[in-house]
């Protein structure tokens, strides 16, 4: 998993994983050898970087410790992709070009660039050498300079340069998807020299912008003296990692083909990896239709994110004679949030106590035993299955940094966080609508002809915008309950191309929303929840927040110096996000639902902060033939 996608949250911030400067005592160093003595005092050389300084990895290592050194390669990896670089688009691609904002891009294509360095799955936020070999960073910790190892070239086997790499990372900076742009906005120069990329940044920077910064994909500036990066195209662009493009067909399947002689295959971060020959992403247009083409193999790996699918229908016949293994494997990364998020740009969310009051129309216990089979568990916090979630009263160190805010922030914030309504479970909880309904009153909504209306007496209407009907059974009830209210609530189903267009352009009441967290967040925090976010298009800032204290406090966790002071500013964080009631949440559970026809195998030990699958499994083909034997 690249570091790219884990900072981006997908399993995306898309990814399921950031600041005062990082001086040279906040990263693991190595001995110089000899012919390198002569690195000026004020640098100090390191083979990996990390928030802390916390390397799991020595300068020496082999390789990483949960993938098999000798995995075979081979084989097909098909699949359904779960989560793509910037958006949420599954159903069909227009263009590769899936680091800008335009278009629907190709899940898959971050395996077809190399990155300077590669993150490690078994630590939060680790990196090591990829097209770089070596990092010298000054002792201001505000200039990195990554050394560039020799040998390594594009698939059409011209050199890579620094010359390319500078040029890829200003072109990211300039006409980057918007989300790339606010993360970079601490570097301040990008240069090659002597066989490196120098990358200066801004005094007080992110904490983890170093990290974001080697995780960019390095371009080829030959081909895009040809080619306008800023246009959707279905052309392959040259590329500089481990795969690269093969056959594909937008609205049908789009394939990777392992670059057999790429430089980077025996590297410590590389071994054990890209074990397929084909990595191979299907598309359909109805999740009915997908899960019939898994129990006919035109797919072999699935994750289910159904749970009626999950309990009611891994019941085929090659789930029974053993053909295909359904697994639940555990999840132990931060589970992060999913929920409607409201759009406070539009007048009728900018009361907190409505907003507040939605939150007790949603019977989520009826929601979960009915429609999810007690599935999953409530979402409480964006930091949810993570030790950055606050719970109880504020500790001693929680009160000191948020005693400066006292009268700016609703006085809950100093007290136990906001937990959100338990209900009966009878899908209209009595207790909790006459709740709802007080809180509407005495906030000024009054009911009027049957309708609940604001205080300039028009009433109110709640459209709820998705792009998939599988999820409207999850609405329906929520609507019902407004409508108890005295709230026109209607559910609007779009294509997802227009989906993304509105909610790119804020062009929506309520709409859903599910991002993961890493475990040392930073910068990438401030495109969720940041004042500047919230007018940026693209932004996953749905809710539009524009708090001065959310602004302060993002401030400090991206300014922590360690660890602790990182997780006390967090938790501060999310007492004032829920006292803010931006959102009324959903669910999530900590695990991940796989089922594989049996033609793989794994290593006996799953990388803490990833699913494993595909990067750390191969194709077998002796199961395979038993496969093919057993019909």
């Amino acid at each position: 998993m690249t570091m790219l996608r884990r900072i981006l949250a997908q399993r995306g911030l898309l990814s399921r994983r950031d600041a005062l400067a990082l001086g040279a005592g906040a990263v693991a160093t190595a001995v110089l050898p000899s012919t390198d003595r002569a690195v000026a005092q004020s640098e100090t050389e390191t083979h990996g970087i990390s928030a802390f300084g916390d390397l799991k990895y020595p300068a020496d290592f082999k390789h990483f410790g949960y993938v098999n050194p000798n995995a075979p390669k081979g084989g097909v990896f098909s699949f359904i992709g779960t989560t793509a670089a910037f958006n949420q688009n599954f159903l069909t691609f227009n263009t590769l070009n899936t680091f800008i904002l335009r278009g629907d891009a190709a899940q898959g294509m971050e395996s077809t660039f190399a990155t300077l360095m590669a993150s490690g799955s078994d630590e939060p936020d680790s990196m090591y050498p990829l097209a770089a070999r070596a990092v010298r960073i000054s002792a201001d910790g505000l200039t990195y300079r990554f050394l560039l190892r020799p040998g390594i070239v594009f698939h059409d086997k011209t050199p890579i340069t620094a010359d390319d790499v500078a040029f890829s990372f200003n072109l990211l900076n300039e006409k980057g998807h918007p989300i790339i742009r606010q993360l970079m906005r601490d570097v301040t120069g990008i240069t090659a020299a002597d066989g490196a990329v120098v990358v200066t940044f801004a005094k007080g920077r992110a904490r983890d912008v170093p990290l974001f910064v080697a995780s960019l994909p390095i371009f080829s500036r030959a081909y895009y003296t040809s080619h306008n990066f800023e246009e959707t195209s279905l052309d392959i662009p040259l590329g500089s990692g481990g795969y690269k493009v093969g056959r594909f067909e937008p609205g049908r399947f789009i394939e990777y083909a392992r670059v057999a002689d790429w430089w980077g295959n025996n590297l410590p971060t590389v071994i054990g990896t890209n074990n397929f020959d084909t990595m191979r992403f299907e598309y359909y247009r109805d999740r009915d239709v997908a899960f019939e083409g898994f129990t006919g193999k035109n797919y072999l790996f699935r994750e289910e994110l159904t749970s009626r699918v999950w309990a009611t229908r891994y019941d085929f016949p090659a789930i029974k004679d053993g053909r295909v293994k359904k697994e639940t494997l555990p999840d132990e990364t931060p589970s992060g949030a999913q929920g409607w998020f409201m759009n406070t740009r539009r007048p009728k969310f900018k009361d907190r106590r409505f907003r507040a009051a939605l939150d007790f129309a949603f019977d989520f216990e009826w929601t979960n035993k009915t429609i999810m089979f007690s599935s999953f568990e409530r979402v409480r916090s964006p930091y949810e299955n993570s030790p950055l979630m606050a719970t109880g009263k504020p500790s001693p160190e929680e009160l000191a940094m948020l005693e400066p805010f006292r009268g700016m922030v609703p006085d809950e914030v100093f007290g136990d966080p906001y937990i959100p309504p338990v209900s009966d479970g009878s899908g209209a909880d009595r207790n909790l609508l006459l709740r709802a309904t007080q809180m509407l009153q005495e906030a000024g909504y009054p009911i009027r002809n049957g309708k609940r209306v604001n205080p300039a007496g028009e009433p109110i209407t709640i459209e709820f915008l998705v792009d998939d009907p599988g999820f409207s059974p999850h609405h329906q009830p929520y609507i019902k309950n407004l409508a108890t209210l005295g709230i026109d609530a209607t559910l609007r189903v779009v294509d997802p191309v227009q989906y993304r267009a509105r909610v790119d352009e804020f062009d929506f009441d309520m709409t859903s929303l599910r991002f993961s967290m890493s475990s040392t967040p930073g910068e990438g925090l401030k495109s969720l929840f940041s004042s500047q976010a919230a007018a940026t298009k693209g932004t996953r800032n749905l809710a539009g927040i524009t708090d001065p204290v959310i602004d302060a406090l993002l401030d400090k966790i991206i300014a922590a110096d360690t660890r602790e002071k990182m997780t006390i500013a967090c938790r501060c964080l999310d007492r004032v996000f829920r006292a803010g009631r931006y959102w009324v949440s959903h669910w999530h559970k900590p695990s991940y639902w796989i089922a594989y026809w049996d033609v793989f195998n794994r290593p006996p030990t799953k990388p803490k902060y990833s699913r494993g699958a595909p990067d750390t499994w191969w194709y077998d083909p002796a199961k395979a033939a038993r496969l093919e034997r057993a019909g």
